[in-house]
């Protein structure tokens, strides 16, 4: 039997574990990345861990995120994460030099080989060919330490492109209609692989606008085949000795298989609050709309944005609408203003805001209440857009354009003519605001400068012997990490500054949870299915261990929140019976007897209710995870095994 692209991949970077899906393995990991809201905690993790050098072939910090600096806060955590990348052997990305995952994708990605990142769109890379996997600072920071990266095996899914995309018809619509096939929760525990004729139609940033949104299907990663395609954009990028060639084995198996009908594919929309709500355009089709935001690592790519400039061009946007963009990178920021495209863009109306992540986080461009916004971004979960009112539509650049134009939800197909789009053969390279790290003997006289909104790191405790607390909040399905720990111009300055940061968590539930919880001196939070989707965010984790939470009970998690609530040393668990759920009300008092030697080796355990009740639950972990558990998490357990 062959394997497929995402076994080869693992295969060649095994440590430990048995490829068999469902079971624990260790990968070595070859590359990582973080970007600013992520990135001082990781780096702080790193420096408690006591590595002077990072042990990867390449690590990168990348500040994308938090660029609206209007205090001190965000500076100083830029420089914080430029003198400690420094001394430690990290390339740092400046600000202003692009998103994250568009600069990778255009500079370092390389086929065949592994990248973790502090960002659960870290799978962007899979349209190079590369296992990209979205993880926790903690983690990250153990594998720059030289630590493996422990993951579930997953299965791999199929998905066969046949035929070629019709004019107005994007990448963003392939993927949107394969969200629509198999949900938020389809890809869970899953890579999804792509193949079949449709492939070699598309170019690598299509391909990769397509595996950056695996992470909203819940997908350990997404790949295509590295081809020539694939050693054409290398060769754009003067990287064309990174190129391999990599594809599936021709008798490999998959656990299953779907089909997609490029042909047959028309214009389509995720509509509020979930990017698997997903509609034909033509079902929506004049819609008044308020705003339009174009970009995010999701469609901001030199091809998406000479799409929107040849659409735009001669032409005004209506005057009921704001449209922003944002460029991917400063490369194709540069090549924008050298060829043209900028001017038409900018003759057109557009707002051209920096090459960051800025909207897709809720960093500016709120839309206004109860505003209709367009965005060609991955994620529309309710207010993640700065407007808790907004309803927020996903789309297509095409789609995107068209409709900036008419002020109105528009097909981009009744724009009639064809768009013919002219990709440059060759990039402008210039890596200049990338700073290379110093050497060993440099680094002895590097000072890390540390500003007064860096605080220390909370730390988990080993589980009580017996639980006894109160449910200190029960929440629904498809519970977001934007829900338990939202970002936004207000909120992410204080991303290295938990006890600041505690006053919003889960607010978007409930205004009053941080104040309970603390009341309270922490507890349990019950959740539904999904718990914890969405960004890699672990100060979904963090806080809670802040405030004081000892487990989260739920139908189902995540794969990163499980993953983060274990590196704290918050104990995950699920319901046997996930009707269970509707017997527990918030503030009752719980009890589970035995809790730390169930920890560390029960299967199942038992929640008593002060009413009566005896609900139980499962703890599905690995002897691994136990252990960490056991430790009060994963710093204490590197500590103690170090």
């Amino acid at each position: 039997m062959g394997y497929t692209i995402a076994q080869k991949i693992i295969k060649n970077h095994l440590i430990s574990g048995e490829m068999t899906a469902g079971s624990e393995i260790a990968l070595r990991i070859d590359q990582t990345l973080t970007q600013d809201a992520t990135g001082t905690m990781a780096y702080l993790q790193f420096e408690a861990m006591g590595t002077e050098r990072v042990k990867t072939e390449l690590s990168v910090a990348y500040i994308d995120h938090n660029t609206l600096q209007a205090g001190f806060e965000n500076a100083d955590d830029h420089r914080y994460i430029q003198t400690v990348t420094k001394k430690h052997g990290i390339r740092f990305s400046r600000p202003g030099n692009g998103i994250c995952h568009q600069v990778h994708l255009e500079r370092f990605s390389k086929p065949g080989k592994t990248l973790i990142g502090s960002d659960s769109h870290t799978p962007t890379a899979g349209g190079i060919g590369m296992l990209g996997m979205g993880a926790g600072g903690l983690d990250v920071a153990v594998a720059m330490g030289g630590g493996a990266y422990y993951i579930t095996m997953p299965k791999i899914i199929k998905v066969e492109l046949v035929g070629k995309l019709n004019t107005y018809v994007g990448a963003k619509d392939i993927i949107l209609e394969v969200l629509r096939m198999l949900g938020v929760k389809g890809g869970v525990g899953a890579v999804i692989e792509y193949s079949g004729e449709g492939v070699k139609t598309l170019s690598v940033p299509q391909r990769a606008t397509i595996t950056n949104m695996g992470a909203e299907l819940g997908a350990t990663s997404s790949l295509f085949p590295s081809d020539e395609i694939t050693k054409a954009f290398l060769a754009a990028q003067e990287r064309e000795c990174d190129y391999i060639p990599l594809e599936p084995d021709a008798d490999a198996v998959y656990d299953a298989e779907y089909k997609v009908d490029l042909c047959a594919l028309e214009p389509l929309a995720a509509c509020p609050h979930s990017p698997d709500n997903v509609k034909p355009v033509s079902e929506l089709e004049g819609m008044a709309i308020d705003q339009v935001c174009i970009g995010s690592c999701t469609n901001s790519s030199m091809l998406d944005m000479l799409t929107v400039a040849a659409m735009l061009k001669g032409k005004t946007v209506h005057p009921n609408v704001s449209l922003s963009i944002s460029p991917g990178s400063k490369q194709v920021y540069t090549m924008l203003a050298e060829c043209g495209a900028l001017a038409d863009l900018i003759a057109a109306g557009a707002r051209i805001l920096e090459c960051a992540c800025g909207p897709c986080i809720g960093m500016g461009f709120s839309p206004k209440s109860a505003g209709i916004s367009l965005r060609t971004f991955n994620r529309n979960f309710e207010a993640r857009s700065g407007t808790a009112d907004a309803g927020v539509y996903l789309v297509s650049p095409e789609t995107a354009a068209a409709s900036a134009i008419m002020g109105k939800m528009t097909d981009p197909r009744t724009m009639g003519g064809t768009l013919d789009i002219n990709v440059p053969t060759h990039f402008h390279i210039n890596d200049n605001l990338i700073e290379m790290p110093a050497s060993p003997e440099e680094a002895k006289s590097i000072t890390v400068e540390r500003g007064p909104n860096i605080k220390p790191i909370p730390v988990g405790k080993a589980p009580d012997a017996d639980l006894d607390c109160s449910l200190v909040l029960k929440v629904g399905d498809n519970i977001t990490t934007d829900h338990i720990m939202p970002a936004g111009t207000k909120i992410l300055p204080y991303r290295s500054n938990v006890p600041k940061l505690s006053e919003f968590c889960f607010t978007v539930c409930d205004p009053e949870f941080p104040e309970r919880a603390k009341k309270n001196g922490g507890g349990i939070i019950v959740g539904g299915s999904n718990y914890g989707q969405g960004s890699s965010r672990e100060h979904a984790a963090l806080v809670p261990l802040y405030l004081g939470i000892k487990a989260v009970v739920a139908k189902s998690f995540a794969r990163i929140h499980v993953a983060n609530l274990i590196n704290f040393g918050i104990v995950p668990m699920t319901f046997e019976n996930p009707e269970d759920y509707d017997k527990l009300k918030e503030g009752a008092n719980l009890r589970i007897t035995g809790f730390a030697d169930a920890v560390a080796g029960a299967d199942t355990l038992t929640l008593e209710c002060a009413c009566g009740a005896k609900i139980p639950l499962r703890l599905t972990l690995t002897e691994r995870q136990r252990a960490i558990l056991s430790a009060g998490g994963m710093l204490n357990y590197t500590k103690n095994n170090g």
